[in-house]
């Protein structure tokens, strides 16, 4: 008997809710993983029955949970989970005993209990990757998608040590962008915190030292007096709209029309724009290899894709490549229309598609643009360095002039006199 169920997931151009009948939350599951959805919540609508799915069902939202439920799972954990769980695997030991294992040698809390909930799932009948699926906020689409795809090929150890590498290389690129940003963004924070100190504390103390000369005061001086009274008079007013537009542009961007325009302005954004580009080209070309090296069709392929380049443009861009192919476009004439992929990505699909070895070249492009964007990361501090020391050199310039050419203007009268 068919049963509507409310739900609500994340789809690749955003959050979406809406209603779906089923025989029960675990095939409305399956039906929304189909769409590119990943469930987040799935429960019977108003008038329905209640669910007949055997085990707990899709998980609740988090914040609906205990405090130990709503600790993050971090990449780390899905790392050492997903090797692990490989080396078991490929060694014999059965599913649920590897689960078991890997819950009980758990030192985080939150990835111990969702062990055990995929483990309660998985004891009810319910298949793996449904039962990852079930974990909201914890194994994105990619992934519940590939283990789907090792179940269906019986090659499940391959795919756990395929998603461990691909694991690697995000936390890799992400370690290199902190990394890369923290020596620009600590001189940054020292400039803002000298120049507020200069402003609040320094400069009223010579404040009336300059109005005491009865003399016009040389413009660097005016400015930097000005300054001090405006920081002084409507700071608190500057912080609050620092503030406001801090978590306004956090609030906007977090809507699916804010995260596309803002994705859009990274990829042409001054320095870090050809970088955000090459990576975000770089994980489709890997995210994209291993889903065809497992065997995924190519539409699902990148379908799945889309969700996992980490830029909602060209996500939407890949979204409009699976159409065409569809439709019965090759994927050089999709993605030459989409407009966002770089000549050597555009040659390398043309020569995959003629050779039949798309996924191989795919790999090559990974590789390529992953050792470009490595370089290019290591670089970034050195772009910034003129500009940092351009800023500072002004900042100490109108200082010393402001502060030393009054002085300057007293020891003339004085010798004068």
């Amino acid at each position: 008997m068919a049963i509507r169920f409310a739900y609500t997931g994340q789809g690749p151009a955003g959050p979406v809710s809406g209603e779906l009948e089923g025989a029960d939350a675990a095939t409305v599951a399956g039906a929304l993983q189909s769409r590119g959805i990943t469930p987040l919540r799935i429960a019977p609508a108003a008038g329905g029955a209640p669910s007949s799915a055997p085990g707990r069902g899709p998980t609740a939202a988090p914040a609906e949970g205990p405090w130990w439920r709503r600790a993050r799972v971090g990449v780390i954990d899905l790392m050492l989970f997903s090797r692990q769980l490989h080396t078991l695997l490929r060694s014999g030991v059965p599913i649920l005993r590897a689960l078991a294992g890997l819950q009980e040698s758990s030192v985080n809390p939150a990835m111990k209990h969702t062990l055990a909930e995929v483990r309660h799932s998985l004891e009810s009948g319910i298949e793996l990757s449904k039962c990852l699926a079930q974990q909201a906020g914890v194994f994105d689409a990619f992934y519940v998608a590939m283990v789907r795809v090792g179940e269906m090929t019986g090659r499940l150890d391959e795919v756990f040590m395929r998603l461990f590498a691909h694991l690697e290389f995000e936390t890799l690129m992400t370690q290199q962008v902190k990394s890369a940003l923290r020596y620009p963004m600590f001189v940054i924070s020292a400039m803002v915190v000298a120049v507020g100190v200069i402003n609040v504390l320094v400069i009223p103390a010579f404040a009336d030292v300059f109005r005491s000369f009865g003399a016009q005061l040389p413009l660097a001086t005016r400015i930097l007096v000005a300054s001090s009274n405006f920081t002084l008079q409507w700071g608190w007013l500057l912080l609050a709209a620092a503030v406001g537009g801090g978590i306004g542009l956090k609030r906007w961007i977090a809507t699916p029309e804010g995260r596309l325009a803002w994705d859009r302005w990274l990829l042409n954004a001054p320095l870090a724009g050809p970088i955000v580009r090459k990576a975000t080209l770089s994980r489709f070309a890997r995210s994209f290899s291993l889903a065809l090296k497992s065997g995924v069709p190519i539409e699902q392929a990148l379908t799945i894709v889309a969700q996992t380049v980490d830029n909602a443009w060209i996500g939407r861009k890949v979204e409009g490549m699976r159409e065409a192919v569809e439709r019965g476009d090759t994927i050089l004439r999709a993605a030459v229309a989409t407009g966002v992929f770089t000549p050597v990505v555009l040659q390398m699909i043309a020569v995959g598609e003629e050779t039949g070895a798309v996924d191989e070249l795919m790999d090559e492009i990974a590789t390529l643009y992953t050792s470009d964007v490595q370089y290019e990361l290591k670089t970034l501090s050195q772009q910034i360095e003129p500009i940092l020391i351009g800023f500072l050199g002004v900042m100490v310039l109108v200082l010393a002039l402001g502060v030393f050419l009054p002085m300057w203007d007293l020891g003339r009268v004085s010798l004068k006199k």
